[in-house]
């Protein structure tokens, strides 16, 4: 999967929505289907002034509100319209979904220790993380395809799902995908084509450092 390598230039902005109430309540989302909050309307609507300035091709963003929400604040700037697919969603994570971090480490204890431990585990009985990597990253690859010479594609969607994207456009095995830390609402990770295939420019990079709250934690 580990496309790219024509020398084309091309650079992939991966975007995480802005805060919900769930992110605050550190309660996780997977796919469920959370809108933002105000401030975190607010962190879209900052975070999109600064993409924009990138002049960005294409924006492409998981068909959640939370994500959908987000990228319809760089569209209104950039007047570019933006492709949905479902294929950008969160991670399925079955029981754990509307659980706290705390309730999730009481009752699944040995589970949320594997997944950290790099293991492969169907959090709450859902989708695997190479699962996401599997649907995800053909969507990527397939807009950045279209992407003329030395083009920017935005890519909006969630904290996991950007995560095990990256590992898998790096070429990096699975089980080390736990060492891209986690994105801040609003704040996203830039990869660059080079001679040899996709690389980490920037990683959870916005205006200022924020806690990371979310899924992926």
């Amino acid at each position: 999967m580990n496309r790219g390598g024509s020398g084309r230039g091309r650079r992939i902005v991966l975007w995480r929505h802005g805060q919900t109430a769930w992110n605050l309540e550190r309660r996780f989302q997977g796919s469920t289907d959370i809108a933002l909050t105000d401030a975190g309307v607010g962190q879209a609507q900052r975070a999109a002034r600064l993409l924009a300035s990138l002049k960005p091709d294409a924006i492409v963003a998981s068909d959640l509100q939370r994500a959908a929400a987000t990228a319809a604040e760089l569209a209104a700037i950039t007047g570019l319209e933006v492709a949905h697919d479902a294929g950008l969603r969160e991670t399925y994570a079955g029981a754990w979904q509307g659980l706290t971090h705390e309730e999730i480490v009481g009752q699944y204890g040995e589970q949320y220790t594997a997944w950290k431990r790099g293991e492969p585990v169907r959090r709450g009985g859902g989708e695997l993380e190479t699962e996401v990597a599997d649907r995800a990253a053909p969507v990527v690859l397939g807009h950045a395809d279209k992407l003329p010479e030395n083009g920017t594609l935005v890519v909006v969607s969630h904290g996991g799902t950007i995560r095990t994207t990256i590992g898998r456009l790096l070429g990096l095995e699975a089980h080390h995908w736990e060492g891209l830390g986690g994105l801040s609402n609003c704040c996203w990770s830039v990869l660059g084509e080079g001679a040899r295939g996709w690389r980490l420019l920037e990683h959870n990079a916005g205006t200022l450092p924020e806690p990371v709250l979310g899924d992926d934690t």
